[in-house]
């Protein structure tokens, strides 16, 4: 049998540099080999990596909560026997003598003499019966009360309410009487009569301009229809308080009956016009509480 030759492998320069490198410079690390490892992975890999560690950390640190939740910690506590002490005085647990029985007193009979009965006495007149009371006598009312000696109350004076809206003087029966004064042209001056007194809403339109209370004195000229035209204002008070202006203005609603002369009527003669013009004190706390 024929002897086995054995021949060396030839080396390659990077086998024979293996083997000359120390063993000092082998990577026995953990962190150098996980380094090279990391080393080693693909760009996109690596960069995918660190997101993917933070993710498992947060759902590792959501796991502990959630356990952590649901442990309960129950303590133990020992049982023990709760002693409780009282003291008594030793007069209450010795039992009180019983006092000796006192002899019993022997009572003494103390005997009543014996009284005699006693007679009823005689009477020889007879006892007359009681009458029965007889009843109390109803006072008798002297019923002097008249509704005639009763003193009537005498009658509240009647204050002379000033006139609102109106003429200046009252109508007299026949002829219309003349009034102090003329016309602007000198022209007779009756009193005038209304043949309608002005509503108040009439008035109170141009009345609002004006300052009152007070009263406004005008002349008009009687036209037919009982109107009146060419109104000038007389007089005001108080003066400047723009009432003879607001009455002016308003004359044209007025309805005035004509003067009357021997009983025919004189359209076309000059009448007084007086309008009072009065403030209600309820109406102007109205008007001041909504101002």
């Amino acid at each position: 049998m024929a002897p086995i030759e054995i021949r060396p492998l030839p080396l390659t320069v990077e086998a024979r540099l293996r083997l000359i490198r120390p063993a000092a410079a082998l990577p026995t690390d953990s962190i150098a080999s996980l380094r090279r490892r990391y080393a080693e992975l693909r760009p996109a890999l690596r960069e995918r990596l660190p997101a993917l560690a933070l993710a498992l950390i947060l759902e590792l640190l959501l796991v502990l909560v959630l356990l952590s939740l649901g442990s309960v910690q129950r303590e133990v506590t020992e049982m023990r026997d709760t002693l409780v002490a009282f003291t008594t005085s030793a007069t209450e647990d010795e039992p009180a003598e019983a006092p000796a029985p006192a002899p019993a007193e022997v009572p003494e009979v103390v005997r009543a003499a014996p009284v005699p009965p006693q007679r009823p006495q005689a009477t020889d007149e007879p006892v007359p019966p009681l009458a029965p009371p007889l009843p109390a006598p109803r006072p008798i009312l002297r019923n002097s009360f008249s509704l005639e000696s009763v003193p009537k109350a005498a009658p509240p004076a009647t204050s002379a309410k000033p006139q609102t809206y109106g003429p200046a003087f009252s109508p007299a029966a026949g002829d219309t009487p003349r009034v102090a004064g003329s016309g602007p042209n000198g022209e007779p001056l009756y009193a005038a009569r209304w043949y309608r007194r002005p509503y108040d809403d009439e008035l109170a339109g141009y009345l609002s301009t004006a300052r009152g209370p007070g009263w406004g004195l005008i002349d008009c000229r009687t036209v037919a229809d009982f109107r009146v035209e060419d109104c000038v204002v007389v007089g005001e008070s108080p003066r400047g308080s723009g009432i003879g202006k607001a009455v002016q203005a308003a004359a044209w609603q007025f309805k005035v009956r004509p003067p009357q002369r021997g009983g025919r009527p004189m359209v076309g003669e000059w009448v007084r016009i007086r309008i009072s013009y009065e403030i209600d004190p309820g109406t102007a706390a109205r008007a001041r509480f909504r101002d």
